[in-house]
């Protein structure tokens, strides 16, 4: 699990400095999710062949079928720890297979068509990856609206940090970047922020490592709905110490 822990922090920090806060037993469940979660995510981005991307996401589809089926995990260092993962939870393999397809539109490089389009996309993406880590650590399923709420500001608060980057590789990232436009998904993103907070006692305190990865949405998004330009011109993160300490107040308290 060392490996996995090792390649989420090279990947994804802030999910792996937020599953840091996590007692040991459930880092080693969400450490899987979130190194599938990666794989998934860079396929389209470590070749300019389509079709070579499409053979990577097709491998973690079989993958996600043979753990459904109880077949003997894949010769690959995420997918025995995940197929552990996924059977000992019984996660819904259907969610894996969204978050692989959401993927396909990043081989395309087709932008989003409208605000609509774009809350799909981070419903499948980050809106799934974070109610099957929820699910893992022991949420109801009463809980995952709420949890959805919390994974669309996260989704849209780390989809503005990253719209300079994803418009340098040719996939426009907004299907609108004006400020009005932009202020507007803000907003939304923040009123969902808010609706899970009010509803934060009906998730289970367990599943509190799950949501922590979203420590920075509030004030992300409250910045992009100050200055839109900010989303365009990259200059949306926080600063190193605002980050550390937001997520310390975060995990302490346990108020996601």
């Amino acid at each position: 699990m060392t490996d996995l822990a090792e390649k989420v922090r090279l990947g994804d920090p802030d999910r792996h400095a937020a599953t840091l806060a996590a007692p040991e037993a459930d880092r080693a469940k969400l450490w899987p999710l979130y190194a599938f979660n990666l794989e998934i995510a860079r396929a389209p981005w470590v070749t300019q062949e389509p079709l070579i991307a499409e053979m990577r996401l097709q491998f973690w589809s079989d993958t996600l079928d043979e753990i459904a089926a109880g077949a003997s995990a894949r010769a690959h260092e995420v997918a025995a720890p995940l197929a552990q993962v996924w059977r000992g939870a019984g996660l819904p393999v259907e969610l894996g297979h969204a978050m692989i397809a959401a993927r396909r539109q990043d081989i395309t490089r087709e932008g989003f068509a409208d605000a609509q389009a774009l809350e799909r996309y981070l419903n499948a993406t980050n809106g799934h990856l974070m109610w099957l880590a929820a699910r893992s650590l022991g949420a109801n399923p009463d809980a995952e609206a709420v949890v959805r709420d919390m994974a669309h500001a996260a989704g849209l608060a780390n989809w503005f940090l990253a719209v300079r980057e994803l418009a340098a590789r040719n996939l426009p990232p907004l299907p609108d970047d004006t400020d009005t436009a932009i202020r507007a998904l803000a907003r939304n993103g923040l009123d969902r922020l808010a609706h899970a907070r009010q509803q934060r006692a009906s998730v289970a305190a367990a599943a509190t490592p799950a949501l922590l990865t979203g420590w920075q949405a509030g004030a992300i998004l409250h910045r992009a709905a100050t200055d839109p330009g900010l989303v365009r011109t990259g200059g949306l993160a926080l600063s190193e110490f605002s980050r550390r300490g937001r997520l310390v107040l975060r995990a302490l308290s346990g108020r996601w």
